[in-house]
């Protein structure tokens, strides 16, 4: 069963429900709470248009740790 949550706030008419939606996804993304698909699916997005926005919002797709990076080009 899904975990669902409905929220209500008032903002400013410059911001729209969209916009609210998309930011809301890049940060659950950025922080690691939501996958890709997940975040995409929030925003109303398929997963490659959302992987364009994030990086328009600086945030990165593939985030290694210096670790798992030497790993990684080790293999």
């Amino acid at each position: 069963m899904p975990n669902t949550i409905q929220l209500t706030l008032e903002l400013p008419p410059s911001i729209t429900k969209d916009e609210t939606q998309t930011l809301l996804a890049i940060k659950l993304y950025e922080t690691g709470r939501l996958s890709l698909g997940k975040a995409a699916e929030l925003a109303g997005y398929s997963i490659r248009a959302f992987v364009e926005i994030l990086s328009h919002h600086n945030v990165a797709v593939i985030d290694y740790s210096p670790d798992e990076l030497s790993q990684e080009l080790a293999s």
